[in-house]
């Protein structure tokens, strides 16, 4: 029999069982409710003007940017995919910049196209 129910977010133990609407963990005896865990999971991540960004989005550059370790500077207006949005502090989106290539860039300092 396949377990369906996922390991224990604090020892990753496999015997999880469920009892009504929680999940618990024999090992460690953590109680969880995985609607919870779920939604506080989602990464929230916002835009220049405060608008949400999400995997796939296309935005624009809102001030020139310069690019660590390097002369190039990206500038104002150019256009960028994001391909992913992530958990940072400083570099929340993982994009592909128009005439530069893969980088990490600042949500701040992009707006949603």
């Amino acid at each position: 029999m396949s377990n369906t129910l996922p390991n224990c977010p604090k020892c990753d133990s496999e015997y999880v069982y469920q009892d009504q609407s929680l999940l618990i963990c024999p090992e460690c005896s953590y109680e969880w409710d995985p609607i919870e865990i779920a939604a506080e999971e989602t990464i929230t991540v916002k835009d220049a003007n405060g608008a949400l960004l999400s995997d796939g989005d296309k935005v624009t550059v809102v001030k020139d940017l310069k690019i660590k370790a390097s002369s190039q500077v990206i500038k104002i207006g150019t256009k960028a995919l994001v391909r992913r949005v992530m958990d940072k502090k400083d570099h929340e989106l993982d994009c592909k910049v128009d005439g530069v290539g893969e980088m990490m860039v600042t949500a701040k300092f992009v707006k949603k196209a």
